[in-house]
């Protein structure tokens, strides 16, 4: 393992290094998109929901009969709750994640025609819709960059990585949308996850295996 980087000291140095950052995540992850499988904005609203606190591959494999059964908001606008949490047991916190659903598609059908909104503002009031869940949205089925998804890969390898020094993902995300550049806020939540699963992974990163290892600051790389 090379030496531990320096720190840059200037700003056009920390923009050179930033923009190396995202050279190599271009060359790591080209193409890097949305894991959760959806053919609507609705649909990815759901999954999002879902996916907290569970693997986006396991929601995947419960979204596809999920979406048969209910095709539509009004669908699962009509469900009771405690029916529809039967249906996504598996994702688990099951009771909360119906009651969200359910709320989140009695708000799109009575108050936004049932079409999932297109803006931050409107989105944070649906139930089960925080930032995270909104910026998904907007990015992923809309193509609008509204800020930057911090899940806990996104937190982790952004503190590593020394783009944050901050625990909270709302204070997270306002120090990525400084640094990050607006065109690529959708992208580099996608190639930070995917890069969170293959490489920088919470307990024991893969640092000898990492092409950003060069650039990372982190106290608890492996060798």
């Amino acid at each position: 393992m090379a030496p531990k980087p320096k720190r840059p000291k200037t700003a056009a140095e920390r923009r050179a290094r930033f923009e190396q950052i995202y050279r190599i995540l271009d060359e790591a992850y080209p193409g890097a998109t949305c894991a959760l499988v959806h053919s609507s904005p609705w649909e990815l609203l759901v999954a999002t929901i879902l996916s907290a606190q569970c693997t986006d591959k396991r929601v995947n494999e419960v979204t596809p009969g999920l979406f048969k059964k209910y095709p539509t908001p009004q669908d699962f606008a009509a469900v009771r709750p405690e029916v529809l949490a039967n249906d996504i047991r598996s994702t688990g916190f099951f009771n909360n994640k119906a009651k969200s659903i359910v709320g989140a598609a009695k708000k799109v059908v009575g108050e936004f025609g049932g079409t999932v909104p297109r803006t931050m503002e409107e989105l944070l009031t649906i139930p089960g819709a925080a930032r995270k869940t909104a910026n998904v949205v907007l990015g992923c089925a809309y193509g609008i960059a509204s800020g930057v998804v911090v899940d806990t890969h996104v937190q982790r390898i952004s503190q590593r990585l020394d783009f944050t020094r901050e625990t909270e993902p709302v204070k997270i995300e306002r120090d990525l949308m400084r640094i990050v550049p607006p065109g690529r806020w959708v992208v580099f939540s996608h190639q930070i996850i995917l890069h969170g699963r293959a490489i920088c992974i919470a307990r024991k990163p893969r640092c000898t295996e990492c092409p950003l290892e060069t650039l990372c600051y982190s106290k608890d790389k492996t060798v």
